[in-house]
């Protein structure tokens, strides 16, 4: 039996918008401890997934809010990720995340649950195309569907256009090819360095949530921290050029966090080897170092498969 297929089927319930607490609620909950300390209940599961991943509502002193839960015993294991667990890296990414202060992925945790311990994560509702975004979006903006027209498109031609980065080029049939390109946006680049911060194996279009008032969140960080160099992203658009001032401050922030005692390097290893933590602390060296965007290796797939 498959690790998905030791969760039982539930059909999936659509999911709604966060309700406001009720009236039962005594104090402000931050959804970290609400993940962390609310009840979980499964209301489907989410079929397209690989790994076993369960729609769920967690309720916690009167609050209450959508989430995913995917419990360790559905992962599928990965000959190269040996050690630790899908949900512990996700965990990580959301810690690497927060110590930014890009805060791109959603709350995170790490808990026991219906089906045994596992990642929870806060369900991130996308903002319908064309809602529009605040200050946050450069260059277009930047809202829509995951993967959408206003983030990620295919074009006729070999330039981007204004507000475009180009990828690369993809066949879409009958030995026809385009350009891939995606959003010349700041949200879209800061991703792009925590991707390469945390070695992130798998950024496809399907993992962006454009969200409400400018927001975007990245999901699905099962294949990151690997301490050789797995990088595979649809965001490539900036590879080589040179990192903005505030990214490069950002960076050095985070190297002191990483240090030996440092708060963010302690709880990396609750999460993550100590070979990995090793190792990202190199990468973030190196941008330091360098002060550009990663450039494919050539010796990895630049791109995921499929790239949504």
């Amino acid at each position: 039996m498959s690790a998905p297929e030791r969760i039982p089927p539930r059909s999936l319930t659509p999911p709604t918008r966060l309700p406001p607490p009720s009236k039962e609620a005594s104090r402000l909950v931050s959804p970290a401890e609400l993940l962390a300390l609310g009840e979980l209940t499964v209301r489907g599961r989410v079929r397209e997934a690989s790994n076993a991943v369960l729609y769920c509502t967690v309720e916690y002193e009167g609050h209450s809010a959508p989430c995913v839960y995917k419990p360790v015993a559905g992962e599928r294991p990965l000959w190269d990720f040996p050690d630790g667990t899908l949900a512990q890296r996700e965990v990580a990414a959301y810690e690497v995340s927060e110590a930014t202060g890009w805060g791109l992925v959603p709350p995170t945790v790490l808990r026991d649950g219906p089906y045994g311990q596992g990642m929870c994560q806060l369900w991130i509702e996308v903002e319908a195309a064309g809602g529009g975004a605040d200050g946050d979006g450069a260059d277009g903006d930047g809202s829509g569907q995951a993967g959408g027209p206003d983030l990620l498109a295919l074009v006729e031609g070999d330039e981007p256009g204004p507000g475009w980065k180009a990828v690369g080029y993809a066949e879409v049939g009958e030995g026809r090819t385009a350009l891939l390109v995606h959003a010349d946006d700041v949200r879209l680049r800061r991703l792009a360095v925590l991707d390469a911060v945390i070695n992130n194996g798998d950024r496809k279009g399907g993992h962006l949530l454009p969200a409400a008032g400018g927001r975007l969140y990245a999901i699905d960080h099962g294949v990151t921290f690997n301490a050789d160099d797995k990088l595979r992203t649809l965001l490539w658009g900036w590879a080589g050029e040179p990192l903005p001032k505030d990214v490069l401050e950002v960076l050095a922030r985070l190297a002191d966090q990483l240090a030996d005692g440092g708060p963010l390097c302690a709880r990396l290893a609750e999460l993550i080897t100590e070979a990995e933590i090793e190792a990202l602390r190199a990468r973030v060296a190196t941008l330091l170092r360098t002060g550009k965007h990663p450039e494919p290796s050539g010796q990895w797939p630049a791109i995921p498969w499929p790239p949504v």
